[in-house]
């Protein structure tokens, strides 16, 4: 087996422990037994506990961005090569913002069907998390906390969380988003509350199974607040009495 496939092995194997057992569970001793490794490899690839969390940082980056793709990117054209650093500036200037932002590979139309094919194909991102790649984004989630507690593992949660706000600005500059990144980390936000709230909220256990109908519903929402104000379709506009 090659590096590269390795330490992809030891990430993978290193998420679904997480999951299924918290971080208690998250030890190079346990990743090598159950990834079937010979004893030591773990740490020969990631020598401390927290550069093996990094990994699972970016490896989860890598897995939600191929997901984005494979459902925003066929219907919109968001391109793939892009990766990480897509020339978008967080702290940057909101009208360069905008322009970065259109400059990359996303063809989707503005206006009402615009907007609604988008919702469509959120709406389907949403499905596979909340469905077959449940067991990633409840590691994703224990994994952030630590972030929080180590100072050390903050960068590369920043890192790695970038990739998928980049492509969101992306999208929400083709939707006429007059400040895409703004907008984007908006968006971002409700997603990860929406995918809290229904994997592990107080009402987890008792929700229907997900619904790609109602969530392409919760997405249009999503969507016009995130927009709101760009083309006064956006659910919060505020219009001047007698508008």
């Amino acid at each position: 087996m090659s590096t590269p496939d390795r330490r992809t092995l030891i990430a993978d194997t290193a998420i679904a422990l997480v999951a299924a057992a918290g971080l208690r569970g998250l030890t190079h001793r346990a990743v090598d037994g159950a990834a079937r490794l010979p004893a030591g490899s773990t740490s020969y690839y990631f020598r401390t506990r927290t550069a093996l969390i990094g990994a699972c940082y970016q490896r989860l980056a890598e897995l939600d961005l191929g997901d984005v793709e494979a459902d925003l990117g066929a219907e919109f054209g968001v391109d793939a090569g892009a990766g990480v650093d897509v020339g978008v500036d967080p702290g940057g200037d909101p009208g360069g913002d905008r322009g970065q932002a259109e400059g990359g590979a996303v063809a989707a139309p503005g206006g009402p069907s615009g907007r609604e094919a988008a919702a469509k194909a959120l709406a389907e991102v949403l499905h596979r998390w909340l469905t077959t790649g449940r067991t990633r984004q409840l590691a994703r989630f224990e994994l952030s906390l630590e972030a929080a507690r180590n100072p050390e593992l903050e960068p590369e949660l920043h890192r790695a969380g970038q990739g998928a706000r980049a492509r969101a600005a992306r999208l929400l500059a083709a939707l006429g988003a007059q400040r895409p990144q703004e907008s984007a980390e908006l968006l971002a936000a409700w997603t990860d509350g929406l995918l809290y709230d229904r994997l592990v909220g107080a009402l987890a256990r008792t929700r229907p199974a997900p619904d790609r109908a109602e969530l392409a519903s919760v997405a249009h929402r999503m969507l016009d607040a995130a927009l709101a104000g760009n083309d006064g379709q956006g659910a919060g506009t505020v219009r001047e009495p007698g508008a």
